[in-house]
């Protein structure tokens, strides 16, 4: 369990005592499971409402597809999509994190007022860890991922990939405190479906706790995800029952955080998961 039971941002401190719900906002045309359904402006701030009523704690916007395989924006392109949905979403009462590796966006999105960065690459792209260190109090959530989205499926190898996810998270925590990021800002994540295969993402979730070891909050993201897909044989839109007992598997093993597509339906499973457990 972690021992940081807030997460602090840019606007909250995000109670962390109980599992937070962080409700996804693709605002891209080609995301593995609803690209192109919000990608115009004001469909994508109807889903942030949306989410927002379903419970959701946390809203995480992003503008660039990450699925195996997909093309790298410029940063005008990938600006284009965030601006007017970032600029809004701000003023809607709840956390918002911007799920982006490009240190431009970064700076840009913190100056709109979002309170959290979210980035794939663990903030490894030169720049990354200046743009959020200059921002007194923004949240940042550390992900793994072995190479990048064009290739990341094609060399999936570790000796061992909980110690090498672990060991990378800590350098990069180390990193980021260096440069004056506390612990308090940092929430870690394993990188789920990020250049690991279906086994090495199932031993992360168990061992777990080995993440947790390094004292931070973890998040995990399993929604939809194509190890779902190999375990229940189900396509992209019949995965939630598989995503719900996987966010409760992540909760169950210490996650405070789930990042998901579904927010209604994890919240009330979350709920009723709270209600029958230890007191």
């Amino acid at each position: 369990m972690s021992t940081t039971p807030v997460w602090q941002t840019r606007r909250f401190r995000i109670d962390l005592s109980e599992p937070r719900v962080m409700g996804i906002v693709n605002v891209t045309p080609d995301s593995f499971s609803d690209g192109g359904r919000f990608v115009q402006a004001r469909q994508a701030l109807q889903h942030c409402e949306q989410l927002i009523g379903e419970g959701a704690d946390i809203l995480d916007i992003g503008g660039e597809s990450s699925r195996p395989g997909a093309p790298t924006l410029t940063v005008d392109e990938e600006w284009a999509r965030l601006a007017p949905v970032l600029d809004e979403a701000t003023s809607l009462g709840v956390p918002v994190s911007v799920d982006t590796c490009k240190p431009e966006i970064m700076r840009r999105a913190l100056d709109l007022g979002v309170d959290i960065v979210n980035d794939i690459r663990g903030l490894t792209v030169p720049g990354a860890v200046e743009a959020v260190a200059a921002v007194p109090a923004c949240g940042v959530c550390v992900m793994h991922m072995q190479g990048d989205p064009a290739t990341m499926q094609q060399h999936a190898r570790y000796s061992d990939v909980v110690t090498e996810v672990r060991t990378f998270l800590q350098a990069r925590r180390e990193a980021l405190n260096a440069a004056g990021v506390d612990d308090a800002r940092i929430v870690l994540d394993a990188g789920i479906g990020f250049g690991k295969t279906p086994e090495q993402n199932l031993l992360l979730q168990r061992r777990q706790a080995e993440i947790l070891a390094l004292g931070l909050p973890v998040l995990v993201g399993w929604s939809r995800k194509s190890t779902l897909g190999v375990i229940t044989g189900r396509p992209v839109a019949e995965r939630l029952p598989a995503s719900l007992a996987a966010a409760l598997a992540g909760v169950a093993l210490g996650a405070r955080v789930v990042r998901v597509h579904d927010v209604a339906a994890t919240v009330d499973a979350i709920k009723v998961w709270r209600a029958m457990g230890p007191q």
